[in-house]
């Protein structure tokens, strides 16, 4: 299986390491959508998300020159939005529910049942409604691909919180789409 070119868009960024306004543009026109799904998943937003991609792109743009070429330039980015949109999270004085008290879940055996999966866009709403400390580590978790080490530095928290507020939020979650489900 031949490895992933890390470089493929280095033309694109020495570029935009020259001020050219094409080459930026056509970064973002690669970038754009993904970035802003992520933004999305971490505020619960779309007008805020919206803000933090232009934001992490303005960001990226002005500080280009020191994007080294050990990782790609689509993860380089990501963490740019992601700091970007934890930082608004912060600064909005959210209530991010974060738990230390720490005590491991009794995991269980899944039942082997049938399950009916709701719509992709009823879990999307769903996810909408978890709190933003659930809806951050859960988004970075399950969505972004992060292990909760990963979390942990990223928001300041110990690794069980971040694991405690993921299995919290799938709790809240399967709650929500119970109660979406039964007043649907």
């Amino acid at each position: 299986m031949p490895t992933p070119d890390l470089h493929i868009h280095d033309s694109l960024i020495n570029e935009c390491r020259r001020g050219s306004r094409r080459a930026q543009f056509r970064l973002y026109e690669l970038y754009s959508k993904a970035m802003l799904n992520t933004a999305y998943r971490i505020t619960g937003n779309r007008e805020e998300a919206e803000d933090m991609l232009q934001e992490a792109f303005t960001d990226c743009f002005r500080n280009i020159g020191s994007f080294r070429t050990d990782s790609t330039f689509g993860a380089w980015l990501k963490s740019i939005v992601i700091n970007r949109c934890i930082s608004r999270l912060r600064k909005r004085e959210a209530e991010l529910v974060y738990i230390d008290d720490y005590s491991p879940h009794e995991i269980r055996e899944e039942e082997h049942e049938e399950v009916n999966w709701p719509d992709p866009a009823v879990i999307a709403k769903a996810v909408e409604r978890l709190p933003d400390g659930y809806r951050v580590v859960f988004s970075l978790y399950l969505l972004e691909g992060y292990d909760h080490s990963e979390i942990s530095q990223i928001l300041g928290i110990s690794e069980s919180t971040s694991k405690t507020q993921y299995s919290r939020a799938k709790e809240k979650l399967k709650k929500i789409l119970l109660t979406t489900r039964r007043d649907g």
